[in-house]
């Protein structure tokens, strides 16, 4: 079977769709394709509070073509969400309504709580020792979503306006990065090798950057490192030289700093990187309110 899952971001507009398997043991999740649209939402939202009517166009036109092809594809479900962007535009109401009514699709709008849950639903760390901790980062243009388990339990989420747009544009005042390195040395206090599990595109970019393969953890000095290269060079330069998108090559060292800072201040040696986001979480949410619709209407045994 097949889902879908919008994910409408500050930086950019994705679309997943992902086949779902199922043995006796688990649901295995298989990516089919993923297209990413690079819309910058944050910058309206984040500089003007509102959006421009040429993005909400591109946005419209974006969640047309988005329809289409989930109709071609067939999926079972689909659901769409939108994040740090059109919370906080001042227009997000006026443009989810266009967006139901020419493109025919839904869009929730969920807060930075929600985000890091369903992010967390991906559960990365199932597949890596149990008796150890990990830290969940998912860095966007316009928060960055925080949760540590450990043990196997679910100890503390938060979400925090630092995002690489805001960053990028100077939007992000001394106290609250004092605020978030401080919640994050806080709840890894007195916790022995935390391993941070990465996400979001500009996490995987820095991943890839490293010639890391298979899933093999990147250590932090090489994540400093690569950080430094990339910073030495000029945007057009990371674009021309180091193969960089546009729209990547001015928001990776952001994204770098943030990663930087978390595991700077929570004492993390090292990162994985399961290519995992909002997306791949709103499946796996889509999958199993798909089993229990199927086991309400089974027959009872009475």
């Amino acid at each position: 079977m097949k889902f879908a899952s919008i994910d409408i971001g500050s930086n950019a507009v994705r679309l997943l769709f992902c086949n779902v398997y199922e043995d006796k043991e688990k649901a295995v999740f298989k990516k089919a394709e993923l297209i990413r649209i690079p819309l910058r939402l944050g910058e309206d939202a984040f500089l003007r509070k509102r959006i421009t009517k040429q993005k909400a166009d591109r946005l419209v036109t974006t969640m047309k073509a988005f329809k289409h092809l989930i109709n071609v594809h067939d999926v079972v479900a689909y659901r769409a969400c939108a994040t740090a962007a059109l919370r906080t535009a001042t227009n997000s109401e006026e443009i989810i309504k266009r967006i139901r009514k020419e493109a025919g699709v839904p869009v929730t709008v969920i807060d930075g709580k929600t985000e890091a849950s369903i992010i967390y639903a991906n559960h990365a760390e199932e597949n890596l020792a149990h008796d150890a901790s990990y830290m969940y980062v998912d860095i966007g243009g316009g928060s960055t979503e925080v949760t540590l388990i450990s043990n196997g339990k679910y100890i503390a989420s938060k979400s925090f306006n630092i995002g690489t747009i805001l960053l990028l544009y100077n939007k992000v005042e001394k106290k609250y990065w004092l605020e978030f390195r401080q919640w994050v040395k806080d709840i890894s206090a007195n916790r022995q090798s935390i391993t941070a599990i990465g996400s979001g595109g500009n996490i995987n970019k820095l991943y890839k950057m490293s010639d890391k393969k298979g899933n093999k953890p990147l250590p932090y000095k090489k994540l400093k490192l690569i950080t430094a290269k990339i910073e030495s060079y000029t945007t057009k330069d990371r674009i021309k030289i180091l193969g960089l998108n546009p729209d990547r090559a001015d928001v990776i060292v952001p994204a770098a700093k943030i990663l930087l800072a978390i595991m700077k201040s929570a004492r993390i040696s090292k990162i994985i990187v399961p290519e995992i986001g909002l997306s791949d979480g709103i499946v796996r949410g889509l999958y199993a309110e798909h089993k229990r619709k199927l086991a309400g209407r089974k027959p009872s045994n009475k």
